[in-house]
């Protein structure tokens, strides 16, 4: 039930994302737009909350607990990012808006990627801390070794993500030759 559930809230996160960007730039009902874009938090409510339920009521935990959180922890880090991500390029596509910016290059982008490890950390963080949360519910009589399992996976992948930001900060990324330098990222997507 918690895989499904899982799948669930990611068709859901892309269904209310489409929908929440259509509304508010092919309809012209931007409040309308925002108030279902809104709505998707509670997608990650209700997974935490089964979750919670599919434990307390003795399920042992297992990886669908650990998918589970790190989903959560994802979510939180990355969710609104992605979101005004999609709606700079839904305003230029189908409002007329500026064309968003990208992540550049050299310096600029090395600082990028070290913002998006930034949120690697807060989505492992999140994810470590429901998943102790976990261990500590289901207590020493339970077998907690396949959430601590998840907790060794999640800062595996902060350390991998903060290699990819060294490597883009000692070997930067170059501009091809005869482009414009791109402009930085606004500060709201920062």
């Amino acid at each position: 039930m918690i895989v499904a559930l899982i799948i669930a809230c990611e068709v859901g996160f892309w269904v209310l994302l489409a929908a929440g960007l259509a509304l508010r730039y092919l309809a012209r009902k931007p409040v309308l737009g925002a108030a279902v874009l809104l709505c998707e938090p509670l997608l990650e409510l209700v997974l935490l909350v089964v979750t919670t339920l599919d434990l307390k009521n003795g399920a042992a935990p297992d990886w669908k607990h650990g998918v589970a959180a790190l989903y959560l922890g994802y979510t939180v880090a990355y969710g609104h990012y992605t979101i005004k991500w999609l709606d700079g390029h839904a305003a230029h596509r189908f409002a007329g808006g500026p064309a968003p910016a990208g992540a550049g290059y050299g310096a600029a982008r090395a600082v990028h990627e070290w913002k998006l490890w930034g949120r690697t950390v807060l989505a492992a963080a999140v994810a470590l801390g429901l998943l102790q949360a976990a261990v500590w519910y289901v207590g020493a009589s339970g077998d907690t070794d396949s959430l601590r399992a998840w907790q060794s996976g999640a800062l595996r992948v902060v350390a991998i993500h903060a290699l990819v930001a060294v490597a883009y900060t000692v070997w930067p990324k170059k501009a091809p030759a005869g482009a414009a330098e791109p402009a930085p990222l606004a500060k709201t997507e920062r």
